[in-house]
């Protein structure tokens, strides 16, 4: 008898003792992640769970959320506060994003946390009295922002987490509170937007000093600390009422921007039905809209499936040609049909019909480049700075999660007393129809500007199956860069049979349709565009297109996990 409670009570001390290390403190020094002393892994296979994403510490904090019993949903919550902290160039809470994931169960899910235009919002609100769009009004300062979705995101999402939600933010505030050490490129990224933050918000803040920013100084801030500990003590609340709310709403009226209590109050984020769709026997699940990710992917692949492009050798102008073409007629589409669901019927059916798309491709010809002028949009009856991040777990929840403030550092307006920059995802909707926005994409109708509405994104969360079992997590930033790049990495995988880290690495090329062009990184292979010259196409050279963070899992169950090499991404795992 007293064997036994001897036992039980070594047994009861041993999981009070388990629950206390599980949530202790993970960021500081001395703790699992030292905010002052860390390194870049750009590549690594881990047996058991894993996170890549645009910056160390969060993927390192997404990891040791994982290794402390929390789940692949735990990991991206967390990963997406951290970036908050320590990504300002696109990770936030002042902007929104798209979660696709499958749970270990098999269960499918989509969270749509797209910002919504204010309810003030007009369909010529950024035209002069001439009908002309005002440049950078919709890009920079308070009247370019929508209302923010990705704390309702995180809510959503957190119905499928373990952990509590205490636990997962806690990361992320020791790091705005205490500070965390930064790198040579988010030294000259802020160095190179103090001007425009001066101008477009109405307080200092912590991204501006007196002197220039350099690799190796520390970046504190306490005004996003607080507003954490809000979001912390309150929940959702804690954000969208109260104090935090009202820093914005301050914030606007100061700027002249329209975002009010009523719009904060208001805002849900939605559950949609993940779009899904075969490929030579695997399963392909992304966004749906107001993604347009989703549907131009299972366009292109469908539009190569029965063309056998693995035929062709890795970016030889045959393969390359066929790639572009496909991507020429998917963003055709993407600027007629693609917009709100909520607003604007789409007509996802029709435009991933496989007898569509063959009439869609009737024009092609191997031989020459296809002007865009003679695409139209099919007749149907019926942002570059993002920031990505995949997480896979070890019961295999497979987490997709891509979030943005649309461009880098979003609208340079940080809110005053709050600490956090403002997206300005309202340049994502078509200002006027046929004027390109940041990205030079084409919209029409479907994307107009509506209060409540949200505005048509790229971004393009994506998970694949394999005999039904989970096999890639992957996604990527890169404004209307990130379906093609997405695109060209499951060719690269599944056709190609490179490693992740080849399939991520190599260069990369983009078409949209409009501009006629053809984007290319400065590797990109010279014989083939001389080939691809010849047969009529145009050339314009871009310093990088993407930053995709990829995890397979291997024949021997590892989790082969990589960071894309152009930044500072990194993975984590263990």
């Amino acid at each position: 008898m007293k064997k036994s409670l001897l036992l039980l009570l070594v047994f009861a001390y041993a999981v009070s003792s388990k629950a206390q290390i599980d949530n202790s403190p993970i960021v500081g020094v001395g703790n699992a992640v030292n905010p002052y002393n860390y390194t870049i892994v750009k590549a690594k296979q881990f047996k058991n769970a894993s996170v890549t994403c645009a910056h160390p510490l969060a993927s390192m904090v997404g990891a040791e959320v994982m290794k402390r019993g929390g789940n692949a949903f735990d990991a991206a919550i967390a990963t997406q506060l951290v970036l908050a902290v320590v990504y300002p160039e696109a990770g936030n809470i002042g902007g929104g994003g798209f979660m696709v994931a499958r749970t270990t169960l098999g269960k499918t899910i989509s969270i749509d946390y797209r910002e919504t235009a204010p309810n003030k919002a007009t369909r010529d609100m950024y035209l002069d009295k001439d009908g002309n769009v005002i440049p950078k009004l919709s890009l920079q300062g308070h009247l370019a922002s929508g209302v923010p979705g990705t704390v309702a995101g995180l809510f959503e999402t957190f119905k499928y987490a373990r952990k509590p939600f205490k636990f997962l933010i806690q990361p992320a505030i020791d790091l705005a509170e205490f500070g965390f050490i930064i790198s040579e490129s988010e030294a000259k990224g802020l160095n190179n937007t103090r001007e425009s933050f001066i101008k477009n918000s109405t307080g200092p803040s912590a991204y501006i000093k007196e002197t220039p920013w350099q690799a190796g100084d520390t970046l504190v801030n306490k005004d996003l600390a607080e507003t954490l500990k809000r979001i912390r003590d309150y929940g959702q609340r804690g954000f969208y009422e109260g104090k935090t709310a009202l820093l914005i709403v301050e914030e606007m009226k100061q700027g002249g921007g329209i975002i009010s209590l009523d719009d904060l109050k208001n805002y849900k984020a939605k559950s949609r039905t993940p779009l899904e769709f075969k490929y030579k026997g695997y399963s392909i699940i992304g966004m749906p809209p107001p993604s347009s990710g989703g549907i131009i992917i299972e366009q292109m692949m469908k539009m190569i499936e029965k063309r056998n492009i693995a035929r062709y050798p890795f970016q030889s102008p045959q393969q390359v040609q066929l790639m572009v073409e496909v991507e020429r007629r998917a963003y055709a589409d993407r600027a007629e049909h693609l917009g709100d669901p909520d607003f604007w019927k789409v007509p996802l059916k029709t435009l991933g019909d496989d007898a569509y798309l063959a009439k869609r491709m009737a024009d092609y010809d191997s031989t020459k480049a296809t002007a865009s002028k003679d695409i139209k949009a099919g007749k149907i009856h019926e942002s570059d700075q993002t920031t990505h991040l995949s997480v896979l777990d070890k019961e295999s929840n497979m987490v997709s999660v891509t979030t943005t403030l649309n461009g880098g550092y979003g609208s340079r307006t940080v809110i005053g007393g709050a600490g956090f920059i403002m997206n300005n995802e309202m340049d994502d909707f078509s200002s006027k129809p046929g004027t390109p926005n940041m990205f030079g994409a084409i919209g029409g109708a479907a994307n107009a500007i509506q209060p409540n509405k949200r505005m048509l994104s790229s971004m393009s969360p994506t998970l694949v199956l394999k005999d039904k079992k989970p096999y890639i997590v992957a996604g990527t930033p890169g404004g209307t860069t990130i379906p093609t790049s997405v695109f060209q990495t499951l060719v690269n995988l599944l056709e190609y049979n490179m490693s992740a880290e080849d399939a991520v690495n190599k260069p990369k090329f983009h078409h949209q349709w409009l501009p006629d062009q053809v984007d290319v990184e400065p590797t990109f292979t010279s014989t083939t565009k001389t080939a691809m010259e010849a047969m009529g196409y145009k050339f314009a050279n871009r310093a990088q297109l993407g930053r995709t963070e990829v995890i397979r899992i291997l024949p021997s169950g590892k989790r082969e996990t990589v960071a894309d090499s152009r930044g500072d991404d990194s993975v984590s795992g263990y």
